[in-house]
């Protein structure tokens, strides 16, 4: 998997992140460095931790189904790509009557749900093969970080306008990465 595949999976993979930090940043009365690093910190560090644990996990059983593995890859990332985009299309569930939850035991939760994905990619990637795992994690990771940090200042700036959008992009995204996986081992690209 080359540079541009892992940066377009990374950007897919933060889409939840982003909109998630989106919603906190709407709770926000002003969105500080502070509350955007530990959005961007959370979200980021898990997002990076998942897919290390999901590769790892997966090149545990990826030589029994060797013979099925760009099938496995591609199943993940479709059912994962599909269900961004169904979130995508469901009514509103931030609630912007309080302050916005920053502790920990608030950001946890938030950082396991929105990275949870994560780990099924990394099963992926091991599936995947010629992957450069450490790469990978550490551009999630950081792309991750950046666009949490992000999501907070233009949730506090913007509302909500880009929260559905970004959900449908990441589908998108991941959809089509684990097409592109498919076809390779189909010999079609």
């Amino acid at each position: 998997m080359g540079i541009l595949e892992l940066l377009l999976l990374a950007v897919g993979l933060s889409m939840d992140a982003f909109a998630v930090s989106i919603c906190k940043g709407l709770r926000m009365r002003k969105a500080d460095l502070k509350s955007m690093a530990i959005c961007g910190g959370w979200f980021g560090g898990f997002q990076g931790l998942m897919p290390l644990i999901g590769f790892l996990l997966g090149s545990l059983f990826a030589a029994a189904i060797e013979a099925i593995d760009h099938w496995v890859a591609f199943g993940l990332l479709g059912i994962i790509g599909v269900n961004m985009l169904k979130e995508a299309f469901e009514p509103e569930k931030c609630e912007c009557t309080e302050e916005a939850d920053l502790s920990v035991k608030t950001m946890f939760v938030m950082a396991v749900a929105t990275s949870i994905d994560a780990l099924a990619v990394g099963i992926s990637l091991a599936m995947a093969g010629n992957v450069n795992i450490w790469a990978a994690v550490s551009l999630i990771g950081v792309i991750t970080f950046a666009m949490s940090a992000l999501g907070v200042k233009i949730g506090n700036i913007f509302g909500s306008r880009f929260e559905k959008k970004a959900q449908m992009a990441g589908g998108i995204i991941l959809i089509l990465l684990g097409a592109k996986i498919l076809f390779e081992h189909l010999g079609f690209l």
